[in-house]
């Protein structure tokens, strides 16, 4: 049996960033560095979430919004993981994202969470 490579890219701008969530999520903390996505912004969306508040209570959370200008800028953190962490970002994610690849302004490309 083959170790899976860490060879996916995701840019993270917001709630996937805190370490709590990382340890829930992929059971260990994203070693990343920083990088920027040219052409989008960051907006707010209200979610009720009970795994981010345990509570079911309404939170506030960033969400990227495609803008199409490049004046428009958002700093995150770009950090390799595997498919199958990759996957486990997706089930964390809600209905209100969906995942694209975009190429970052260090060049590379990486997953991205948009509205």
């Amino acid at each position: 049996m083959t170790e899976e490579q860490a060879d996916q890219l995701l840019f993270t701008y917001g709630t996937l960033r805190r370490p709590e969530v990382q340890l829930d999520t992929f059971g260990r903390l994203l070693d990343g560095h920083r990088d920027i996505l040219e052409g989008h912004t960051i907006d707010y969306a209200d979610l009720d979430d009970a795994r981010e508040t345990g509570t079911g209570e309404v939170s506030v959370h960033p969400i990227l919004r495609a803008t199409g200008n490049s004046a428009d800028k958002v700093v995150g953190v770009v950090s390799a993981m595997t498919e199958s962490e990759l996957h486990a970002a997706d089930d964390f994610e809600c209905t209100l994202y969906r995942r694209v690849a975009v190429t970052l302004a260090s060049g590379v490309g990486a997953w991205v969470y948009v509205r």
